[in-house]
């Protein structure tokens, strides 16, 4: 139950804005904070690049209409950049630049057939991790209009891959 401020003991105290800039030393923003034995900790970031939504037309499929006609393919990628000096440089050539990722996915999606989904989703981590400097990659492919005789939304498959240390 929560107590009324006229329910309340006066002597009791409120810790204020001042009160809390009491309670410890005031780190200033480029300091580094001390761990338990003393020395400083390092504050570590990682970086994350997710492309949601690239469209492209492709010939993969278990049938040679599909692999003929072709269709839509919808794909997912997240990429684990892990630290980058982009975060203080503000410069593309210190990061992974998502424009150049959604070009060499279109060209490994398009560049040859694949029957299953697994398979294309695998070669395109694969190709993603040679080419850039990655902690890891996930690929989502998603048919939009798959080719069976019930209504779905989608059909999709992922593939997770970390980099070889």
């Amino acid at each position: 139950m929560i107590a009324d401020d006229e329910d309340r003991d006066p002597d009791e105290d409120d810790l204020d804005d001042e009160d809390l800039d009491r309670e410890g030393p005031e780190l200033e923003e480029d300091e580094e904070d001390e761990g338990e034995d003393g020395r400083e900790e390092e504050i570590l970031e990682s970086v994350t690049i997710e492309i949601t939504g690239l469209s492209l037309y492709t010939h993969h499929g278990v049938s040679a209409a599909e692999r003929e006609v072709g269709q839509r393919l919808v794909f997912d990628l997240r990429l684990d950049v892990g630290e980058t000096d982009a975060t203080v440089t503000d410069e593309i050539e210190d990061t992974v630049d998502y424009g150049e990722v959604c070009q060499l996915v279109a060209l490994v999606a398009q560049q040859r057939q694949h029957k299953t989904l697994e398979r294309l989703c695998s070669t395109i981590a694969d190709r993603l991790l040679a080419d850039y400097d990655l902690e890891g990659v996930w690929v989502k492919a998603a048919k939009p209009e798959p080719p069976i005789p019930l209504s779905v939304d989608e059909v999709s498959v992922e593939v997770w891959r970390e980099a070889e240390q």
